[in-house]
């Protein structure tokens, strides 16, 4: 028999049981015996029953699925949040619908009106632009988990990683190594996490009462591309530096390129630290230091968090500390 015509109702005659209560054990939601749950099994293998998970979540008004707005689908960074989020939301049997705001409010605002329209019981934005006012607005019609800024209101869960620390611990880093003309690659200035990360520079600094050379600052845009353009501009203007900082891993990795082109080398010439400590981070020559930002844990909490509020509790859940991860591209001046 082909699994697309196999009904409940069937399934249920084969088990020998009323339809509500196949209904009630495939949701969960059933109190009965070990022994009906297992002939319920068993009709369910041997007619090759596949249970639709949309119209048992319509069934208690729900659709199983999560809208999910992140900023790039290619992005190694969102990319392993994309995969934490996929595995606990699937756990609980629910889907993620993924769409890109491509850091671009408008964009992002028609994405949560795309899955508004999805019917999705939920929505977790990673980062973004969209305001503070807007996700009340949205949190206020359904559920809401937004990442990367510290946000309260009634159905909202924000999770935020402690960036200026992050940023200060590979300073301080550099700092102990005994540099002192550190450069420094900032992220977009319209992103949060990225003036927390140059505060953080700048508070290593303040902490061992050394004052910073602007002069050193080169800003970036989150991408290898701005990374080798930022080292290269310090480089043109004759810039003296023993270190480097870069906001992210991608940018060090631009960085990186742009040093090797011009003939110097990692660590010997110049230290080289990043953010994020993305997989690919480990692997580069020489592997590169990096302040550890668990991407994926954030989406597995992030998802926790959602599935919390979907349960009427209070989400608990929280980022771990940064780390800093020390491997080869770092020496002492």
């Amino acid at each position: 028999m082909s699994n697309k015509s196999v009904t409940l109702e069937q399934v249920a005659a084969h088990a020998g049981v009323s339809p509500s209560t196949v209904s009630r054990i495939l949701n969960g939601t059933a109190v009965v015996s070990d022994d009906k749950k297992q002939a319920v099994a068993e009709a369910i293998r041997t007619l090759g029953f596949v249970p639709n998970p949309v119209a048992r979540g319509l069934a208690g008004g729900r659709t199983l699925s999560i809208g999910v707005v992140t900023q790039a689908i290619d992005s190694p960074f969102y990319g392993a949040a994309l995969r934490g989020i996929e595995e606990q939301l699937g756990q609980a049997g629910y889907s993620p619908l993924f769409v890109s705001g491509h850091w671009n409010a408008a964009e992002e605002a028609r994405c949560i009106e795309v899955l508004r329209s999805r019917r999705v019981d939920g929505i977790i934005v990673l980062t973004g632009r969209l305001s503070d006012a807007a996700l009340r607005a949205v949190s206020r019609q359904l559920p809401v988990v937004v990442t990367g800024r510290s946000l309260k209101a009634p159905g909202l869960f924000s999770l935020n990683f402690d960036n200026q620390t992050g940023a200060r611990l590979a300073t301080e880093h550099l700092l102990s190594l005994g540099h002192r003309r550190i450069a420094f690659i900032g992220g977009d200035p319209l992103h949060p996490d990225a003036l927390e990360r140059e505060r953080g520079y700048r508070a290593a600094f303040a902490a061992v009462g050394l004052p910073v050379d602007e002069s050193l600052i080169s800003a970036g845009a989150y991408h290898e591309e701005s990374g080798r353009e930022a080292v290269e501009r310090l480089l043109d203007a004759g810039r003296r530096f023993t270190a480097i900082f870069s906001a992210n891993d991608q940018m060090a990795f631009g960085a990186a390129l742009a040093l090797h082109r011009r003939g110097l080398r990692v660590p010997q010439d110049v230290s080289l630290v990043g953010f994020d400590d993305l997989a690919a981070s480990s692997y580069t020559i020489p592997p590169l230091s990096s302040v550890h930002q668990p991407m994926q844990e954030l989406g597995r909490l992030a998802a926790t968090a959602m599935l919390d509020l979907l349960a009427g509790r209070k989400p608990g859940v929280a980022m771990p500390a940064p780390q800093l991860v020390s491997r080869e591209s770092t020496a002492a001046a």
